[in-house]
C-alpha cells in the first residue's frame, strides 16, 4: 500500500510546491540543500501526527505536515481525501464537526469549533429519499480559512489525483460495500463506479472516480462558493431533482459552517476538557460520559452518554444545564454510522474531526457527472452522534490529548474513555474503548511539548495513525 499511494502522493506535493507564494526553487528536492515548504521533507524532525480510518488518506495528510503544513492543513487534505477512499462515510455530501485547538502559548488555550452539520430541504414535500445539502466542502474551507496556513485549492489538489488516478479499495471501504450489498447497484452512477463489471470492487483493486475528480477540479478552479451557487450548484440541484433529494437553491444557499465556543469542563488546576457544541449532541454525550467517569462512576458513563443526547433531542435546552442534570434514563434509536479523524503538527496544533454521511453511503444515489453521493437528510435518519473531543492546558496552551470516536452509540462513550486516560496520564488504549466504539486517539501530556505525543487508531478497525518524531 505504500508503495501504491507514494508516487500520487509526490506528484501532488510538487503541484503544491508550484502553488505556494514564496516557493519558487523546488531544488531542495532532488539535491541536498533545505527543501523549501510546500514540498515533502521542508520538515525535520517532528512533523506531527495523522489518524483516521483509512490508511491512504492518512499517508496524503502525513505528507503535508512533511511539507510544512499545519493541523488544520492536514485534517483539510484529510476530510478531502477521504471524500475518495472512503466514499461511504465521507463525500462532498456530508457533514459533521471539528474541534480545533491553537497551540501558540499566546493563545487561550481553549478549543474552538468548526461545524457543518448536514441539513434536509426544507420542503421535503415529494422527495421519495430527502437528502443534506452538501456541507463538507465549506465547513473545511472555513476550517482552513480561519486556521490553515496553506491556500485551500493546494489542498483539493491530492484528492483530486486520488480521484483521477485511483487508488486501492481499502478494507474500510470494501467492508461498508459489503453492508449495503446490492442496494447501491441499483443506482446507474454508483454501479458504473462501486459495480464494476457488474460485480462490488474488492479490496485491493483499483478505484477511480473520474467524475469526482472533475467535480474537485472545478471546485478548485471557480472556487467553493461555485458548488453552493454556480455551475456546480445547477448541475446539483439537476442531479438532485432526479435522484428524488429534494433540495433547492435556498437550501445550497442556507448550507453555511459556523464557528462556536466548544463545550467546556474545567478540570481543576490549569486543566480544560472541551467537547463539540450543540446541536452536535455527540459531544455533549461524550461530556457526560466523561463528568461520570471523572466521578468513578464507569458503570454510569454509557448511560448518562446516551440521556444526555436523547434529552436534547426531545426538548432541545442548553448544553451545561443537562450535564448538571446527570440524567442516566434515555435512550437513541438506531444510529448511522460515522468516522473520525484528527491531525497534531509540530508547533501544538491540532484538530479532530467527526463526519458523516447519515447513513452508508448517504442516499445511495450518485449525481449524474458529478461522482457525488448525498448525505441522507436527518429528518430521514436519526443523525450519528458527532463525538470528539480535547483536554488541553489553558495556561501553557499545551495538548493533553484529543479523540474521535465512531461506532454508532458506542461513540460517545469511546471519546470519554479516551479522553479520561488521557487526563489521568495514562497511556493512550483505543483498543479499551467499549464496543460497538471505536476511537482515533492522539495523547500528548501537555506541557512537555508536542514531541512528546503518541498516536493510535483502534486495532480492531482499518485504520492507520502515522507520525515521525
Amino acid at each position: 500500500m505504500l508503495m501504491t499511494i507514494a508516487q500520487p502522493a509526490r506528484a501532488v506535493l510538487l503541484a503544491m510546491a508550484l502553488a505556494t507564494p514564496g516557493c519558487s526553487t523546488i531544488s531542495g528536492f532532488f539535491g541536498g540543500e533545505s527543501r523549501p515548504e510546500g514540498v515533502v521533507g521542508h520538515v525535520e524532525g517532528f512533523i506531527g501526527a495523522v489518524v483516521a480510518d483509512e490508511p491512504q488518506a492518512v499517508l496524503a495528510a502525513r505528507q503535508v505536515l512533511a511539507a510544512g503544513g499545519n493541523a488544520a492543513d492536514a485534517a483539510v487534505a484529510l476530510g478531502l481525501a477521504l471524500s475518495v477512499t472512503l466514499p461511504s462515510r465521507v463525500g462532498l455530501g456530508s457533514g459533521g464537526a471539528c474541534l480545533v485547538h491553537n497551540g501558540d502559548a499566546k493563545a487561550s488555550g481553549v478549543p474552538s469549533s468548526i461545524v457543518f452539520l448536514p441539513q434536509g430541504p426544507a420542503d421535503p414535500t415529494g422527495a421519495d429519499r430527502p437528502a443534506a445539502a452538501p456541507m463538507l466542502a465549506r465547513g473545511l474551507f472555513l476550517l482552513s480559512a480561519r486556521y490553515g496556513r496553506a491556500r485551500f485549492e493546494t489542498q483539493l489538489v491530492q484528492a483530486e489525483i486520488l480521484a483521477r488516478e485511483g487508488v486501492p479499495a481499502s478494507r474500510a471501504f470494501t467492508r461498508d460495500l459489503a453492508v449495503v450489498g446490492g442496494a447501491l447497484a441499483a443506482d446507474g452512477p454508483a454501479r458504473q463506479v462501486f459495480y464494476p463489471g457488474g460485480r462490488a470492487i474488492a479490496e485491493g483493486e483499483t478505484l477511480k472516480q473520474p467524475d469526482l475528480a472533475g467535480t474537485l477540479a472545478q471546485i478548485r478552479h471557480a472556487g467553493v462558493g461555485d458548488l453552493y451557487q454556480g455551475t456546480l450548484a445547477r448541475r446539483v440541484l439537476d442531479g438532485a431533482a432526479l435522484a428524488g433529494a429534494g433540495l433547492t437553491q435556498t437550501d445550497l444557499k442556507a448550507a453555511l459552517p459556523k464557528e462556536m465556543p466548544a463545550i467546556t469542563i474545567d478540570l481543576g488546576g490549569d486543566g480544560t476538557a472541551a467537547f463539540l457544541p450543540l446541536p452536535a449532541d455527540g459531544g455533549l454525550a461524550a461530556a457526560a460520559a466523561f463528568q461520570a467517569l471523572q466521578a468513578g462512576a464507569a458503570s454510569e458513563a454509557g448511560s448518562r452518554a446516551l440521556a444526555a443526547a436523547a434529552q436534547f433531542r426531545r426538548s432541545g435546552g442548553d448544553a451545561m444545564a443537562i450535564l448538571a442534570a446527570r440524567a442516566t434514563t434515555g435512550s437513541l434509536p438506531a444510529l448511522p454510522a460515522s468516522t473520525s479523524f484528527a491531525a497534531v503538527d509540530r508547533e501544538g496544533n491540532a484538530v479532530v474531526c467527526a463526519v458523516s454521511m447519515g447513513n452508508l453511503f448517504g442516499t445511495g444515489r450518485m449525481l449524474p457527472d458529478t461522482g457525488m453521493l448525498l448525505a441522507a437528510s436527518p429528518a430521514r435518519f436519526p443523525p450519528p452522534l458527532y463525538a470528539a473531543g480535547m483536554i488541553t492546558n489553558r495556561r501553557t496552551s499545551g495538548l493533553i490529548g484529543l479523540a474521535g470516536g465512531s461506532g454508532q452509540e458506542g461513540a460517545a462513550l469511546a471519546v470519554a474513555a479516551a479522553l479520561s486516560r488521557a487526563a489521568s496520564g495514562a497511556a493512550i488504549e483505543p483498543a479499551g474503548a467499549p464496543e460497538p466504539g471505536r476511537t482515533n486517539v492522539i495523547s500528548c501530556g501537555g506541557a512537555s511539548g508536542p514531541k512528546n505525543c503518541a498516536w493510535s487508531t483502534d486495532p480492531r478497525g482499518y485504520g492507520l495513525a502515522a507520525g515521525a518524531n
